[in-house]
């Protein structure tokens, strides 16, 4: 794919990071924006905007081999539709003008994952499983989208039924889309075949994915049932994750070889931050944790950055890392350990002030201006990267082919 696509999903993350820096300095002083609505437009230009537009590039990269002219002009169009939600949902919230444009890229997705689905090819069956899977929890995610304008009006967006919606989006666009697409682009570059272990691991994965959007579900309705569902998906989640890192383990040192330690790094992080996500969640089995993680923000802003800028994007830094769409000097380095350093800062302090919420013992002393101050490594890093890419004058720049 192109580098100018690169750069334009980089560009979307910059401004995504930068909205979030924007979120944690009205703490310090008013900045004249709603920051409910400012909160909608963070989350929406970082999932859709970077997120999901890196793995549509990466995808067509790794898995479409005849690039037809329709999958550049969809990127455009979606990259549209996210600019429409960039600069309404900062001014209106939920109505009208960012409504449709949220709409136009769900019908983007869903001739996305048509076109995918029909032109992808892969000499791996495991891959190939994966991929395809990914696709179907991201339509399905986007049950919960259609549910919202019923939920709001009948019962009203206090209601359980519109948080749900909300959950039930969220729950299976991180855990079933990013992070098994991720997955399959990763067992690709790895050369992975299909196995009886990749079999349990592929069972064991998806239905965990599916069995933990108990918890979520439990927050807005208080039923025993489903923290006994919710425990049952992640026991089968460590279980996945045993097979996870059983697969990989003989063939990533290979693969490692041939990149330098600064890839080896990220692909580390990556690596263990999904190991960390997975072993949070086994906290859920304790008595009354669940209620401490609704209850305490704090707690849930960590986790939902942990599995996006620690897991998803490390493992898409990683592949970027690999292409020849970098120059591998002294820059790209400050880019990536900037951005990793800001990331690990700002989840400690959410944590570490979460727990303090939790005991009764107030605010870390300036800890506003701090998260702030660590939040600002987020957008440094990533204009480092992107400075990197724009400079690098090599002629693999239109394409993403690994080195």
């Amino acid at each position: 794919m192109q580098k100018r696509l690169v750069i334009v999903c980089l560009i979307n993350f910059l401004i995504a990071a930068l909205m979030g820096m924007a979120l944690r300095y009205t703490f310090i002083q008013p900045i004249g924006l709603n920051y409910r609505f400012l909160t909608h437009a963070h989350s929406h230009v970082a999932m859709l905007g970077w997120l999901y537009l890196m793995l549509y590039v990466l995808i067509i990269h790794f898995f479409v081999p005849e690039k037809r002219p329709i999958y550049n002009r969809l990127f455009w169009l979606t990259q549209f539709a996210v600019i429409g939600m960039m600069l309404s949902f900062p001014f209106q919230g939920y109505a009208a003008i960012s409504i449709s444009f949220s709409t136009l890229h769900i019908f983007c997705s869903y001739y996305f994952a048509y076109l995918i689905w029909k032109h992808h090819k892969t000499e791996s069956a495991a891959t190939k499983l994966l991929l395809k899977t990914s696709l179907i929890f991201m339509l399905l995610s986007t049950i919960g989208v259609w549910c919202l304008g019923p939920a709001v009006s009948m019962l009203g967006q206090a209601s359980a039924f519109y948080q749900i919606a909300i959950q039930f989006f969220l729950h299976f666009q991180f855990n079933g889309w990013f992070i098994i697409g991720v997955v399959a682009i990763f067992f690709h570059l790895l050369q992975l075949q299909d196995s009886k272990r990749f079999g349990v691991f592929f069972n064991l994965l998806v239905t965990s994915t599916i069995l933990t959007l108990a918890l979520p579900v439990y927050w807005f309705i208080e039923n025993n049932s489903l923290l006994w569902i919710n425990g049952t998906g992640v026991i089968i989640q460590l279980a996945a994750l045993f097979h996870f890192l059983q697969l990989i383990k003989p063939k990533l040192p290979l693969v490692l070889k041939q990149h330098s330690k600064l890839v080896v790094h990220v692909y580390s992080f990556a690596i263990f931050c999904f190991v960390l996500k997975i072993l949070l969640q086994l906290l859920s089995l304790l008595p009354n944790i669940s209620e401490v993680i609704y209850q305490h923000r704090n707690f849930i802003i960590g986790f939902i950055h942990l599995t996006m800028l620690g897991i998803v994007s490390g493992f898409i830094f990683s592949f970027i890392l690999q292409s020849k769409l970098v120059n591998r000097n002294s820059s790209l380095t400050f880019a990536i350990y900037t951005f990793i350093s800001g990331f690990v800062l700002t989840e400690l302090l959410l944590m570490v002030q979460g727990g303090m919420f939790y005991y009764g013992k107030g605010l870390i002393l300036n800890y506003y201006p701090l998260l702030f101050l660590f939040s600002a490594l987020l957008p440094i890093g990533i204009t480092s990267l992107l400075f990197n890419i724009i400079k690098n004058k090599t002629h693999g720049q239109k394409t993403l082919e690994t080195s």
